[in-house]
């Protein structure tokens, strides 16, 4: 594989190579082995994959940004852009037993409600900065799980952008706030 070079020995159905690296294929082998018999050679790192926290961050002026992962830093250091929305997601055995929740406090808006594995959450074409994020780690197996039935994202393509605005103009006092 493209930069890796020989990975170990896959088997019977089993995957191998990379996934999601953008990675070629630059030669493969195949052995027929007696059934039981020892691989031709090391079977660890048959299949590279990302494997972690993967996240991605609508900028200011720049729109949405490349998902980084594990610690790597997401959106602008330095320039005074704010974050619009962002989108947080599992991969590898992560994904397989736990789901991520996140939600944000976009500016004049307050909380937005939850959104879960990769979807978005906060504004894109407001010009909203985030104001605040929380995010939690949820077993896939608990019962007690964020509500992700009010709106976590908000932008003038989406169904939701007007149902918005409706809120937003009956305020209990009857005033109107600036969106």
């Amino acid at each position: 594989s493209q930069t890796y070079g020989w990975l170990g020995w896959a088997k019977n159905g089993e995957i191998a190579g990379t996934t999601d690296y953008g990675k070629r294929i630059e030669a493969f082998e195949i052995r027929l082995v007696e059934k039981g018999g020892n691989a031709p050679g090391t079977t660890e790192k048959h299949y590279v994959y990302p494997q972690g926290v993967f996240y991605q961050s609508h900028v200011q002026t720049y729109g949405w940004q490349d998902w980084v992962a594990d610690g790597a830093i997401s959106g602008t250091s330095g320039e005074s852009k704010r974050l619009e929305a962002l989108e947080v997601r599992l991969t590898g055995e992560l994904a397989n037993h736990y789901d991520v929740y996140y939600r944000v406090h976009c500016q004049t808006l307050g909380w937005l409600g939850w959104a879960k594995n990769g979807d978005s959450a906060g504004t894109e074409g407001f010009s909203k900065r985030l104001e605040g994020i929380e995010i939690r780690l949820v077993d896939k197996n608990s019962i007690d799980v964020p509500d992700t039935s009010e709106q976590a994202y908000i932008s003038p393509l989406s169904d939701n952008c007007i149902q918005l605005f409706g809120r937003l103009m009956e305020d209990n006092d009857g005033s109107e706030r600036d969106l």
